[in-house]
């Protein structure tokens, strides 16, 4: 950790900065998305505060998400840092530039086995809080890394939860948050942490993986501009599909039968040809490209319950195999081949990126699917990527939240 820590010492440019606006933005979009979402009227989000907006950031699955690391830095390092006293937008997308940072750091060197059975986001998560934190608060390197040290001696998350319709998945992001939230505290009042967490004879690494890589990241530049947005509400595994099925519609050629290939993981998350619940859905190959075939969006409510009923003829018309080619592409590259289209890249990937007209869109989407008007959706566009008032953010979340 100490070697991490050092780098996160480095200042950070107005590139990291600029580019931190548009993540920040990202999962302010998702956070007003969700706000439809059950969890909405259970009275939590209330009693926790600010951080209570960690348990809904990834509720629609159009959270950022880091390739090779195969996890999302945006619902988890946000509230972390949002939930802390702040001076300046500067401080705040610093901060959120340095978690981005150690989260990615951590999760690109973890291993396939790690995947197969941990939820990487969980894992690593209250490291990337815990380093967004201690940068809010000025600590120095050694401090910062007795926080991640400690952050990664409790990391957990099992990926059993994707065999349920339960909302684990959002609860590890609130615990990878308060998790890291408390290491920084902790570190700031004297309480040191193990150095060799990750690498040491019974840390991280030996525990979860069988064959870790290196540390993520280099001295030269910042993770942040590695990391993909997401434009359609499924999972990422599905984006692919998607993308490739929009492709075809707009050449004129999206006919059935549909015949998509893709790599393993796409295959082991999202293979399910019938969905029953909203959530399925968003973890639904079959689903995805129906939802395109059909002339829809890939937009929140083309995941719900009317869709799911309406799509099921087209579903039918998807048969899903494996393709060894793609999947040794990944994860550097999520792809896939529908009909003989073949993506390498994904549109929201740093080869492919989302224009700021298309990040717009994606804000006024999930702003309307969650009732809120446009000129709200603007106003919060203007304030995230244009303005230095941080504080109208944080307002803006506990208005929402609570």
């Amino acid at each position: 950790m100490d070697q991490l820590a050092n780098r996160l010492a480095r200042p950070v440019g107005e590139s990291e900065r600029k580019r931190a606006r548009l993540h920040l933005l990202d999962w302010l979009a998702c956070v007003a998305g969700a706000r439809k979402s059950a969890m909405w009227g259970t009275g939590g989000l209330l009693r926790l505060g600010t951080g209570g907006a960690a348990l809904v950031g990834n509720m629609l699955e159009m959270d950022d998400v880091h390739r090779t690391a195969l996890l999302h830095p945006g619902p988890v390092i946000w509230p972390a840092v949002l939930d802390q006293p702040l001076d300046s937008m500067e401080q705040a997308l610093d901060a959120g530039v340095r978690g981005y940072e150690a989260m990615i750091a951590v999760g690109a060197a973890l291993d396939a086995h790690h995947y197969a059975h941990w939820h990487p986001t969980a894992t690593t998560g209250g490291v990337g809080a815990a380093a967004a934190v201690a940068s809010v608060w000025g600590l120095d390197a050694e401090r910062t890394g007795w926080a991640m040290a400690n952050a990664a001696s409790v990391a957990g998350g099992l990926w059993h939860l994707r065999h349920t319709d339960a909302l684990t998945k959002q609860w590890h992001v609130y615990h990878a948050v308060a998790t890291g939230v408390d290491a920084a505290f902790a570190a700031m009042n004297g309480i040191s942490g193990p150095g060799a967490i990750l690498e040491g004879e019974q840390g991280l690494f030996a525990a979860m993986t069988r064959a870790p890589r290196l540390l993520g990241g280099s001295t030269e530049g910042w993770a942040i501009h590695e990391v993909s947005l997401k434009p359609w509400a499924a999972c990422r595994h599905a984006h692919p599909a998607i993308d490739a099925a929009m492709t075809l519609r707009a050449e004129g050629n999206l006919t059935p039968p549909f015949r998509l290939q893709t790599y393993a993981d796409a295959i082991r998350f999202c293979d399910r040809s019938q969905p029953c619940t909203p959530a399925e859905a968003r973890f639904s190959l079959q689903h995805a490209v129906a939802v395109v075939a059909d002339g829809r969006s890939a937009a929140p409510a083309d995941f719900e319950e009317e869709a799911i009923a309406a799509l099921a003829p087209l579903r039918h018309e998807v048969s899903v195999t494996h393709d060894p080619a793609i999947t040794a592409r990944y994860p550097g590259h999520f792809g896939a081949r529908l009909n003989g289209l073949e993506l390498v890249d994904t549109l929201g990937d740093p080869e492919r990126p989302m224009t700021r007209s298309q990040l717009l869109a994606k804000v006024h989407t999930l702003f309307a699917w969650s009732g809120l008007s446009r000129d709200e959706a603007d106003r919060i566009a203007c304030i995230t990527l244009d303005s230095d008032d941080v504080q109208a953010v944080d307002t803006w979340i506990m208005d929402r939240t609570t």
